[in-house]
């Protein structure tokens, strides 16, 4: 496939740099129809490489037309439905313009800057403008954006997510200033009714390419298991996965709200587990922050919060006033989505999703690629029926169930559960507020529009710094070392088959997951 695109081109050189040898199945197929200037509706499951099978396309005809059009335009439109998305885009577009970025221009426009901050980048009218369709909107009415007599191609990525996320009036608004004739991509996980309702506004004969049956990898790459326990046993569940590291790798675990991701770090930390919190809350620049760092390995795990998918997207926004006031979240995030998340090993849903194509796209964050992945749902007995709702999504014709029983012996970790009942004594609601207003001191630190303010304002800076927490999590040290009584046996009977190891491939025929069961003698023989 890459072969079809102009060698001269020195795109090709950052694709070779990046090591790609061989096209994914979505970039064989899409970027041949897409050099031959037809639109496009492609689904795809996450981890497929789709959004360079745009991307490159996008980039190739920019570099065409500057071969006979000299004059510097916005000549491509990225839409996409959250501001991680549009920030992993830009970034994406740089590493394959790496060797002529002089000639193909890319801003993101989705952050959360002032429009009057992000004027001056506009002006310079950069080649691609990658943003969400409220962000774009605005700079249209604006007139800081002008794209009715230069725009070539439209990108909506994410696409199933765009109306869900409350974008379509944005959306329909933003066609007005548009010219008549453009290409368009529409790239998405799943082919909904929010999707064929797009494909009736945006292309025009399209080549509809449904490229994968299943929607999440085989069992070969992916290994989905679930586990039945209530409130208490799951907190106990992860506290002995994460402490005994028979999760190994990087790990995301999703939780229902925000309060509970404050209160599953704090419980955590107890044991010097260290996580970190992913939610609406932060600002868009400490989220891409907290992101790489994950991407580079500073710490493993990311308590990630799943509102969008776990909340009725049509409901009007809260609004209380007084002592009920709420922090208002931002609608325009989203975790289980978009988010380049690289080299995730293991998928825990702390608490169950609440739709099928939340559940799709949480799990697709591991076992990308050529990968391979596990994900393991703790089932409480309110979210069974749901349970049962993926499976049937997931299973099809066939008649094996897709997420395989933990076959996980509970009994066999009561000993750990003095200490669990220890630490969660310690996370009161008054902790858990705390550690959220510590969040969001620190933001306040780090603010860029409150440093000036602080440099006139040198005493609020200090009374800002040493302003104590009234009523931390107690930390008790001795939870952080599991005594030698109750860690031995589970020790000796771990085995190189756990499927969390980042390293690990399918075992067949096999439930890798019975890491706990003590099978006699180490060194028994076979006879």
């Amino acid at each position: 496939v890459y072969h079809l695109m102009n060698n001269g081109y020195q795109h090709l050189e950052a694709v070779a740099d990046l090591g790609w040898s061989q096209p994914t199945l979505i970039q064989e197929k899409a970027i041949p129809l897409a050099l031959e200037g037809k639109d496009l509706l492609a689904r795809a499951r996450t981890g497929s490489g789709k959004t360079a099978a745009y991307a490159l396309p996008v980039i190739q005809r920019i570099l065409a037309s500057k071969q006979s059009v000299r004059e510097q335009d916005v000549r491509a439109l990225i839409l996409v439905p959250t501001k991680e998305l549009g920030h992993q885009v830009q970034t994406m577009i740089r590493q394959l313009t790496a060797f002529c970025s002089r000639d193909v221009r890319v801003a993101d426009i989705s952050g959360t800057a002032d429009l009057s901050a992000q004027r001056p980048i506009l002006m310079e009218k950069p080649d691609v403008v990658v943003g969400t369709p409220s962000r774009v909107l605005a700079h249209l009415n604006a007139q800081n954006l002008l794209l009715h007599s230069s725009l070539e191609m439209l990108v909506v990525d994410e696409a199933d997510l765009l109306f869900s996320f409350g974008f379509e009036a944005d959306l329909k608004n933003l066609l007005c200033h548009l010219p008549n004739i453009y290409q368009s991509f529409l790239m998405s996980a799943t082919l909904t009714e929010d999707v064929q309702a797009l494909k009736e506004l945006l292309l025009h004969n399209p080549v509809i390419l449904k490229l994968q049956g299943s929607q999440l990898p085989d069992s070969s790459q992916l290994q989905q298991y679930s586990i039945k326990c209530e409130e208490e046993d799951k907190f106990l569940l992860i506290y002995t996965l994460l402490r005994l590291r028979l999760v190994q790798g990087k790990t995301l675990v999703f939780v229902g709200a925000v309060e509970r991701s404050y209160r599953l770090k704090l419980f955590l930390e107890q044991f010097g587990i260290p996580a970190c919190v992913l939610n609406s809350e932060l600002p868009v620049h400490s989220r891409c922050h907290i992101i790489t760092q994950f991407n580079q390995g500073f710490y493993d795990y990311i308590i990630a919060t799943d509102e969008q998918s776990l909340a009725d997207p049509t409901a009007a926004p809260q609004t209380t006033s007084g002592k009920g006031k709420k922090k208002k979240s931002d609608k325009e995030f989203g975790v289980s989505r978009g988010v380049d998340f690289q080299n995730v090993a293991n998928v825990i849903n702390f608490d169950f999703p609440a739709t099928i194509e939340s559940y799709i796209h949480r799990v697709g964050r591991t076992a990308r690629a050529d990968n391979p992945g596990t994900a393991l749902s703790f089932i409480s007995h309110t979210e069974l029926a749901l349970l049962s709702e993926v499976e049937e999504a997931l299973s099809g014709d066939k008649s094996d169930s897709v997420l395989k029983p933990y076959e996980f012996k509970m009994e066999e970790i009561e000993g750990f559960r003095y200490r669990c009942r220890d630490a969660m004594r310690s996370v009161t609601k008054q902790a858990v507020k705390e550690a959220r207003l510590k969040e969001i001191k620190t933001e306040l630190l780090n603010s860029e529009k409150l440093k000036t303010y602080f440099d006139d304002n040198p005493r609020d800076l200090q009374l800002l710094r040493h302003d104590k927490d009234l009523h931390p999590a107690v930390i008790k040290p001795h939870l952080k070392n599991v005594p030698e009584y109750l860690s031995k046996t589970h020790t000796h009977t771990r085995t190189r088959t756990d499927p969390f190891c980042l390293l690990q491939k399918n075992i067949s025929g096999k439930n890798p997951l019975r890491s706990f069961r003590y099978s006699g003698a180490r060194n028994r023989k076979v006879k």
